[in-house]
């Protein structure tokens, strides 16, 4: 590694911060500036992004603390929480939740200083600092050491985890048609076609078991490092993959404990706590599993596939949102859940199946693949950023 050379992160990069116009004047928002908070990135998973949810116009631009960020600009929250990193794909501007990086073309590859970044994601929380949540100051990440490589090696390194990144991202866009393909003839058959003379009842009817996890500190055991699978909200991104690096583990002694929150193949899970209404099926590729108490585990009868699209169809979820408890926590009971009242035309559900069963199976090979090119890239993330494994030039 002797061409790899240490630098200074203001070596090789401008810091800039962001900023938020006033939000009592109306003309500083709703133009066509893309304005980003460490929100739009939260569940983000593609490494460049064009906009968030919200617009300021050139007004607001020009009477804040946001700065027009340069195409190629590596986008890095800086608090709330530290780490969530993207790729500007066009001029853009943030809040003050970003230390956003403008790479020297000459020393630094931006694809390569973002996944150094999420290589280093641990170690810039350790160095933030702050009460009520941690921050990275512009001050301390300028002072960052980091070791580069010559440039063409930087390109390189990025171009074989990006091709993997592209590959996930093209894998979890199809399922993603594929699902709306279902939804659309669900909705049809269910919603827009619906008939009176169905019989109805409700959701617990179609359920072998509607219950909840719970975690190993109930019975007075703790987490380990490697062992079976405890799944948490997290571990369950907003479009229902499974992510392995937000999963936990327990010991085999304590899965046999837990028997109530043992998964099985096929459970539908649905996020009940915190953050309601993630949807997700069980695929035996991550079996034996544990789930905690904020994930409720809905076991179907025969109808699983009917059960996982009413779960993910927009009108169970306005179902299930308007029966929120809010307390110190959002969060949503199990008899709430199973008391929905649903119809239940059992032809065209079994109809449904028949026809929906060669989508779901396509969506769950992906999702496979998706896990196992995840798990190479983390795998390789590290030995890559560090020139632990060399690229051949």
């Amino acid at each position: 590694m002797t061409e790899w050379r240490e630098f200074k992160i203001k070596d090789i990069a401008d810091v800039v911060g962001g900023g938020t116009p006033s939000t009592a004047i109306n003309e500083y928002w709703n133009g066509d500036i893309p304005w980003l908070t460490p929100k739009d990135l939260t569940g983000y998973i593609r490494n460049f992004i064009s906009h968030g949810e919200r617009f300021i116009t050139k007004k607001g631009l020009e009477n804040s603390s946001a700065r027009l960020l340069p195409k190629g600009t590596v986008l890095l929250t800086s608090r709330a929480p530290i780490g969530y990193v993207a790729i500007a794909e066009n001029e853009i501007c943030t809040n003050q939740g970003f230390k956003s990086l403008v790479p020297n073309p000459d020393k630094a590859h931006n694809l390569f200083l973002l996944y150094w970044i999420k290589s280093n994601v641990e170690y810039l929380q350790s160095i933030g600092t702050g009460t009520t949540f941690q921050e990275i100051s512009g001050s301390v990440l300028k002072d960052v050491d980091i070791i580069l490589p010559p440039l063409p090696e930087q390109k390189a390194i990025a171009e074989v985890l990006s091709s993997l990144d592209d590959k996930i991202d093209l894998l979890t866009r199809q399922n993603k048609t594929l699902e709306d393909i279902a939804q659309a003839y669900f909705r049809k058959w269910f919603i827009e076609e619906a008939r009176d003379e169905w019989i109805t009842g409700r959701l617990g009817d179609l359920c072998e078991v509607i219950t909840k996890g719970t975690t190993p500190t109930t019975i007075k055991k703790n987490f380990v490092n490697n062992g079976i699978n405890f799944l948490k909200v997290e571990s369950i991104s907003d479009s229902g993959a499974f992510l392995e690096d937000k999963f936990m583990h327990i010991d085999e002694e304590t899965h046999n404990l837990l028997k109530r929150s043992q998964l099985k193949e096929n459970d539908v899970l649905c996020s009940i706590a915190g953050t309601i209404g993630r949807i997700a099926r069980v695929s035996k590729e991550i079996l034996p599993a544990n789930v905690n108490q904020a994930l409720a585990i809905i076991r179907a009868k025969k109808y699983f596939r009917f059960i996982y699209y009413l779960l993910k169809s927009d009108i169970f979820q306005n179902e299930i949102h308007s029966r929120i408890v809010e307390s110190v926590q959002a969060n949503l009971s199990l008899s709430e859940i199973s008391s929905i009242e649903i119809a239940i035309p059992e032809e065209l559900i079994n109809k449904f199946e028949l026809f929906v069963a060669p989508i779901d199976d396509k969506v769950q090979n992906n999702k496979n693949q998706i896990r196992i090119l995840s798990k190479l890239r983390d795998t390789l993330l590290p030995k890559l950023i560090s020139g632990e494994i060399r690229i051949k030039m």
